[in-house]
């Protein structure tokens, strides 16, 4: 039975979506240091305890479907669970980036989309990284100029963006196009829909100069081009059973989790706490979000982008894992992906140790959990 997850639709809790600003590359190549404008986010608690790893390498997209790594480390929670293991924390723009930063060991535990999970694991032969827990479901929606585009037929023939190549929302909207009864080339994009890879952080200026027709997004890109008067015409979650699909996990590498199985258990912890309080504190949950992305990229979301955004996604320990196998499903049937052998890419161990302390459900990995 999958572990309970909670929404600001219903007065809880929320996040959303992809990259908001490119951010400058550390020496390493990786991605960029998070700032440490607030002492809770790097600083080992005092007196705790150290684990049996002196640090541990989180990294996360500066996005509020990360919210669960920008609540956690802005307001100290995961760094709590450690004790005197010190966080150091990594932002990223795209997962592949964050990917070959796990790979290389820059990082050791990283938020990130299904895709690139998944691609990741295949390339590995299943041998790179394990999913550990959930973080956030939903939060992607189709967004038009209602000038040309009033209903779902009227896409056929327009320019529609999705943020790149073989991503989460490019195979979500590869997949619509073809139950559609549409033809779309999944590597030119050309077909009965023109597919744009537009970056989520030029999209919104693509779309005000009229190059674009509408977008297949996540938020809060999606909320940022309501406020140029676009319109939501199809809510991704719509389409899932429950209303509920995976777009934000927790990873790990195998080598890490091997040697450092306490440290895991720690950060999941402290992301199912961080979890439990922003389902109790929503609004002081949002503005500790919008705060660490103001520290992150340089400027805060604006309120009428913030709110629905945040609103719009659910915050969730569960990894929905048997979307993710659909989502496989969907890149298999567009030709992105080789149909994969997805088994044993969750370890569910740890996130079903906290829960059961707590007194709750565990979650399902769907049949591709490691044996």
């Amino acid at each position: 039975m999958p572990a309970p997850r909670t929404t600001v639709r219903r007065g809880i809790a929320a996040v959303a979506a992809l990259p908001l600003l490119a951010l400058a590359a550390t020496a390493c190549g990786y991605g960029s240091d998070a700032k440490d404008d607030d002492a809770k986010k790097t600083n080992v608690s005092a007196g705790g305890k150290k684990l049996s790893a002196d640090t541990v390498k989180i990294g996360y997209f500066p996005n509020l479907t990360h919210a669960t790594a920008l609540v956690g480390i802005q307001e100290g929670t995961i760094q709590k669970e450690l004790g005197g293991t010190k966080v150091q924390s990594t932002t990223f723009n795209a997962g592949p980036t964050e990917i070959e930063a796990l790979n290389a060991g820059s990082i050791d535990i990283g938020f990130i989309g299904p895709s690139p999970a998944i691609n990741a694991y295949v390339k590995s032969q299943g041998k790179g990284l394990r999913i550990v827990a959930g973080a956030a479901s939903g939060g992607v929606k189709l967004v038009v100029n209602p000038k040309k585009i009033k209903t779902l037929d009227d896409l056929k023939g327009k320019r529609i963006a999705t943020p790149q190549r073989g991503n989460t929302q490019d195979v979500a909207f590869l997949n619509w196009v073809s139950e559609k009864g549409w033809k779309v080339d999944p590597e030119s994009g050309k077909g009965d829909v023109s597919l744009v890879r537009s970056d989520n952080k030029t999209t919104p200026d693509a779309y005000r100069s009229g190059s674009l027709d509408g977008a297949w997004v996540p938020e809060p890109t999606a909320s940022k081009l309501v406020s140029q008067g676009a319109k939501v015409l199809l809510d991704e979650a719509t389409l899932w059973p429950d209303n509920k699909f995976v777009i934000t996990h927790l990873i790990v590498s195998q080598k890490f989790l091997k040697e450092h199985p306490d440290v895991v258990e720690a950060v999941v912890r402290g992301s199912v706490k961080t979890n439990k309080w922003i389902s109790a504190n929503p609004e002081d949950a949002k503005a500790s979000a919008n705060k660490a992305l103001e520290t992150l990229t340089g400027k805060p979301l604006p309120q009428e982008v913030l709110d629905p955004a945040w609103e719009s996604i659910e915050i969730t320990d569960d990894p929905l894992a048997s979307t993710l196998q659909t989502q496989a499903g969907y890149a298999v049937k567009a030709g992105l992906l080789e149909d994969p052998d997805l088994k044993g890419i969750y370890d569910l161990g740890p996130l079903n140790k906290v829960l059961k302390a707590e007194g709750r459900p565990e979650a399902s990995d769907a049949g591709l959990g490691v044996k």
